[in-house]
This record gives structure tokens, C-alpha cells and sequence, in this order.
């Protein structure tokens, strides 16, 4: 492997696992879109073509947030964390720029390829990534009100959604289907459980001037409210499970779900671990690769059987 492959290897690893994301961004992707053809009234999942371009957006807008996560937070970055691959000089932020904005063009031809409609929303999810990378332009008052800075943030998940459920309703000529609202919803909420999930930590893994959520709140409260982004989750999956008919299907994966998640986090509350903090990073994946599976795809295997 040459030397420039491998520096790319490692920052991947380090910093965009492209295996592990690639698993839950299928799981968000052909979820979404297999939902809003639910919502159609579709019998089966579309086109393969229709899912691969999906998921390609998909994957590529997750590594354009990696991306411009790189770009925002690189002064904090360097005085707190100067082990990452672009504080040590592994890659540029020059380098992944360019990245980026080939990344965008691929999502251009994607759009143009499958349906030119499609190109207005991504237009505007790129406007509203833009945004976030510039902090609103209110940076020091995001940062003084976390709540507030995380939802502004966690929005460009529905805005996602949005768009790679169109590669569904608009190609097929339709408006966004009733229902789709819940769908946006759960993205939203599920954000925010990831979000506060992988930003629990033990308190002997603390660093300092990063500010994880067990920081702010202290871990009890972080670990409640990481259950409590849960139910909101449970609760709008089941809304949006209503309008495809799959409500007591969904509600059982969600309700064993839910019972591991509050065990794990029982555990970390008697016993802060880095073991058990890392259980909880754990189920946010399994919670976000089932909770989207139940809603997408599991309806059509069931039909299948």
C-alpha cells in the first residue's frame, strides 16, 4: 500500500469508519426510501439503481459533515485534541476540501442522472451544511447553549432525508407522501441519540476542553437524556409505523430495543466504565441500524415470507 493510501486508511479509521457508517447509512438510506414507497403504496422496494444512487448521496453527505466537522472545530481541535489525523498532519483540511467538493460533484451527476428535480433539494441541503459549518455565524452563542447548538445541528438529518426519500416520491412524479412528516421526525430524533450517545464518556476518560454531554450535564443526566431522545424516537417511529400498517411489528423491536438500552444504561449509572460507555455508543448503532430497518425494509421481507 502506498504511502499516500495508507495515510487516507488511517484517517478513515480514525475518523470515518467506512465500513461500520456504511452499514447504518444503508440502513438510513434504503429505509427511507423504502418507506416513502410504502407510503405509496408500493409493494416492493425501488429499483435497485434508485437505492445504490441513494445511498451514494447518502454515504456522501455523512462524509461531507465528517468533513466540515474537521474544518469547525479545528482551533479547538488543535488545543485539545492534537492527536487527530489532521492536527498530526496525516492529511490537509486543503486535501479534504477538495475531497468534499468531489464528493458534491458526484452528488450533482447522481441527481441529474436520476431525476434533474432532484437537484433544487440538494441544493438546499448543501445551503443548510454551509450554514452549520460557518456555526450560523452566532458560534460563540451556540457554543453557551448546547441544547440549541445540537438540534440546529441534528436538523440536516430530516433535510437529508428529504432528499434521499425524493429519489422515491418525486422520481415517481408524486408529492412527498402523507405521513413522511413522522418519517423526517424519527431522523431528527435519532440524531440526537447518536449524538448524545457517542458523547458519554467515564469519568477517567474525560479530556479536557472537550465538551461531551456527561461534561456539561454530568453522566446521570446525560444518560437519561440519551433514553429520553430514545422514547421520543419510539414514540415518532410508531407514528410513522401507523401510516404503513406495522405498528405492532415495530412497536415489539422497539420495546426489546428500549429494554436493553435501559439496562446499559442502568449500568453505566451504578458503575461509570469506559467499558459500559462504550456499551452505550454500541446500542445507539444497533438502536439506529434496527429503528430504521423496522420502518424501511422489514415491512417488505415480511411481505416476502
Amino acid at each position: 500500500m502506498s504511502l499516500t493510501a495508507n495515510r487516507w486508511w488511517i484517517y478513515q479509521r480514525e475518523r470515518f469508519p467506512v465500513i461500520a457508517h456504511g452499514l447504518l447509512i444503508a440502513a438510513f438510506s434504503v429505509s427511507a426510501m423504502g418507506f416513502s414507497s410504502l407510503l405509496r403504496g408500493q409493494s416492493h422496494l425501488p429499483p435497485l439503481a434508485t437505492l445504490a444512487a441513494g445511498f451514494c448521496s447518502s454515504f456522501l453527505f455523512f462524509l461531507q459533515l465528517r468533513i466540515t466537522d474537521e474544518f469547525k472545530d479545528y482551533d479547538d481541535d488543535t488545543r485539545y485534541r492534537p492527536y487527530r489525523p489532521v492536527q498530526r498532519g496525516l492529511v490537509r483540511l486543503q486535501e479534504l476540501a477538495r475531497v468534499g467538493l468531489g464528493a458534491a460533484a458526484v452528488q450533482l451527476i447522481l441527481a441529474l442522472l436520476v431525476d434533474v428535480r432532484l437537484v433544487p433539494i440538494l441544493v438546499g441541503v448543501w445551503a443548510y451544511l454551509a450554514l452549520m459549518t460557518k456555526e450560523f455565524f452566532v458560534r460563540d452563542w451556540l457554543k453557551r447553549h448546547p441544547i440549541v447548538y445540537m438540534m440546529s445541528h441534528m436538523l440536516i438529518m430530516p433535510c437529508i432525508d428529504l432528499y434521499v426519500t425524493a429519489f422515491d416520491w418525486l422520481h415517481a412524479g408524486s408529492p412527498p407522501p402523507r405521513g413522511l412528516a413522522w418519517f423526517l421526525v424519527v431522523s431528527f430524533c435519532n440524531g440526537i441519540v447518536v449524538e448524545i450517545g457517542r458523547k458519554i464518556r467515564a469519568p477517567q476518560d474525560e479530556e479536557h476542553g472537550v465538551e461531551t454531554y456527561s461534561v456539561l450535564w454530568g453522566g446521570r443526566n446525560a444518560v437519561l437524556a440519551w433514553l429520553a431522545a430514545m422514547v421520543f424516537t419510539a414514540g415518532a417511529a410508531l407514528l410513522a409505523a401507523h401510516y404503513i400498517h406495522f405498528v405492532v411489528q415495530d412497536a415489539l423491536i422497539l420495546a426489546v430495543l428500549l429494554t436493553m438500552a435501559t439496562l446499559i444504561a442502568v449500568s453505566f449509572i451504578r458503575l461509570p466504565q469506559t467499558a459500559r460507555a462504550r456499551h452505550i455508543e454500541m446500542m445507539s448503532g444497533l438502536w439506529t441500524l434496527l429503528m430504521y430497518t423496522s420502518l424501511g425494509a422489514a415491512p417488505f421481507l415480511l411481505r416476502a415470507l
